[in-house]
C-alpha cells in the first residue's frame, strides 16, 4: 500500500491580491489523524541573562525578551505549526526533503524555528534572520510525529507581516529566501524557489558545486539543483495540491478575503483539505495583516480538525483578553511520553475541551446527516458573524477594544452549542 503522504498548504495573498488593503494568510496543517492540534498564547516575557530555553528536543540560549504569540500546534511538541505574534507576523511551515541528508540526532524541529521566530522577530524579515541564524548554529532534525518510528524532515516557511511575505526554503543547515512583494503566493511540500533568489546561506552555490548538483556557470537554479533526484510519494503528490492551490488563488486574484482564504482551506477536490487513511487536517489558521498599522491584525484558528466541519474563530492580542484554557491541552510534566527516554513508547490523552466536544459532534454528523448538518449550518451562521463584526471593526464602525474577548466567547459558544 503506497504510503499516505504528510502535507501541508501555506498561502498569502498582498494587495492587489486582496480585495482590501490588507494581507492575507491562511494555513492548513496536515499531520497524523489522532494529533490534537491546541491553541496556546504565550503573553510578552523578561528573562534573565545566561537564561537556557528548553525546545522539544535541545536547549538554546534564551534571548532578554520574547514577544507575545499565539500559536496553533501539535499538543506533544514545544515548537507550532503555525501561529502569529504581536507585531503582526504570521509564519506557517512545510515538510521538504532535498539532496541534503536528513540528520538522525535531535536537533530544533521546523516547529520549533516557526515559534522562535515568531518569539524574536518584529517582522517578516527579521524572523526569517532569527530562523536562518538558528539553524545555521544548532541545525534541524528530531522526530517530527509522536510515534517511535523514525520520521523527520527539513522545511520550508513562509513568513508574512503587514507589508512583504518571504518564502524560506532549507537543506540540512543550508537555505534560500525569496521577497514576495505584491500579488499570491502558495507553498506546499516542495521547492519553489528557482534562480529569482532574495538571500541565501553564504555557502550555498559552494556546496551544490562541490556536489555536482551545479555546474558554477550557468544559472542558479535552487530547485533544479536541491531537488531530490527520487523525490518521495508525498512530495510527488503534493505537486498536485500546489497546482490546485495556486489555480484556486489565481481564480481569486484580486479579491481574497479573510472568507476566501477559509474557503480555500476548506477546499476537498484540491486535496487542500485533507483526509486520507492516517492523515488529516488537524488545524487551520486564517490571519488578516491591516496595512494602516493603527489597526489591528486578527488570526483566526479552527482548534478542531478538517476546516470543512470546523469553524475559524477569531483572536485579537489584547492586554485585556481572557485566557482560553478550552483549547489548551493537559500538560504531563516529566512524565510525557516525549520528555521520558526512550521517548515515545507510549500515549496519554492531549484532547482538550473543544476538542472533544467536537469529535461528538462530528461523529452524529457522520451518523445522523440532517441533524449533523444542522448543527454545523448554524455555526457557519456564528462565523460568517464574527467575519460580519471584524469587518465593521476594520472600517471603523466598531471599537477594537469590544472584539478583545471573541477568541474566548466564539469557543465558549461553539461547546455550549455542541453540549
Amino acid at each position: 500500500m503506497a504510503e499516505v503522504p504528510v502535507s501541508c498548504d501555506c498561502f498569502v495573498s498582498l494587495p492587489p491580491g486582496s480585495r482590501d488593503d490588507h494581507v492575507i494568510f491562511g494555513k492548513n496543517a496536515d499531520r497524523p489523524r489522532d494529533e490534537v492540534q491546541e491553541v496556546a498564547h504565550y503573553p510578552e516575557e523578561s528573562h534573565p541573562p545566561g537564561a537556557l530555553l528548553e525546545c522539544t528536543y535541545i536547549q538554546i540560549p534564551q534571548v532578554e525578551k520574547t514577544r507575545a504569540v499565539v500559536l496553533s500546534k501539535p499538543a506533544w511538541m514545544w515548537g507550532a505549526e503555525m501561529g502569529a505574534n504581536d507585531q503582526g507576523v504570521c509564519i506557517g511551515n512545510e515538510a521538504i526533503w532535498t539532496r541534503e541528508p536528513v540528520c538522525p540526532g535531535e536537533a530544533l524541529l521546523g516547529m520549533d524555528l516557526v515559534r522562535l521566530g515568531l518569539e524574536r522577530g518584529d517582522s517578516a524579515l527579521s524572523a526569517l534572520t532569527v530562523i536562518t541564524g538558528l539553524l545555521e548554529q544548532h541545525g534541524q532534525g528530531g522526530q517530527c510525529k509522536e510515534d517511535p518510528v523514525a520520521f523527520s524532515y527539513h522545511n520550508t516557511f513562509l513568513l508574512v507581516d503587514r507589508n512583504e511575505a518571504w518564502v524560506l526554503e532549507t537543506a540540512g543547515r543550508l537555505w534560500v529566501a525569496q521577497k514576495v512583494a505584491e500579488g499570491v503566493k502558495n507553498i506546499s511540500n516542495q521547492l519553489t524557489i528557482g534562480a529569482e533568489v532574495t538571500a541565501e546561506h553564504p555557502e550555498l552555490r559552494r556546496v551544490a558545486q562541490a556536489q555536482g548538483w551545479w555546474d558554477g556557470e550557468g544559472e542558479f537554479n535552487f530547485s533544479r539543483a536541491f531537488s531530490p533526484e527520487n523525490p518521495p510519494a508525498r512530495m510527488e503528490l503534493a505537486k498536485q495540491r500546489y497546482k490546485g492551490g495556486t489555480e484556486l488563488l489565481k481564480q481569486h486574484d484580486g479579491s481574497v478575503t479573510a472568507a476566501v482564504m477559509m474557503s480555500i482551506l476548506r477546499d476537498k477536490p484540491s486535496g487542500i483539505c485533507m483526509d486520507s487513511g492516517g492523515f488529516c487536517t488537524t488545524g487551520s489558521m486564517v490571519s488578516v495583516l491591516p496595512r494602516d498599522p493603527t489597526l489591528p491584525c486578527i488570526h483566526f484558528f479552527t482548534a478542531t480538525p478538517d476546516p470543512s466541519r470546523s469553524i475559524f474563530k477569531p483572536f485579537i492580542f489584547s492586554d485585556l483578553s481572557t485566557p482560553v484554557l478550552r483549547v489548551v491541552s493537559p500538560q504531563f510534566g516529566p512524565d510525557d511520553p516525549v520528555r521520558r527516554q526512550p521517548r515515545f513508547q507510549s500515549k496519554v490523552d492531549r484532547r482538550h475541551d473543544l476538542y472533544k466536544a467536537h469529535q461528538v459532534a462530528v461523529s452524529t454528523m457522520e451518523n445522523n446527516p440532517d441533524e449533523g448538518s444542522s448543527v454545523f449550518e448554524i455555526l457557519r451562521e456564528l462565523e460568517s458573524q464574527c467575519l460580519s463584526e471584524i469587518s465593521a471593526m476594520l472600517s471603523g464602525e466598531i471599537p477594537g477594544e469590544e472584539l478583545g474577548d471573541l477568541f474566548f466567547d466564539t469557543v465558549d459558544t461553539e461547546i455550549k452549542f455542541y453540549q
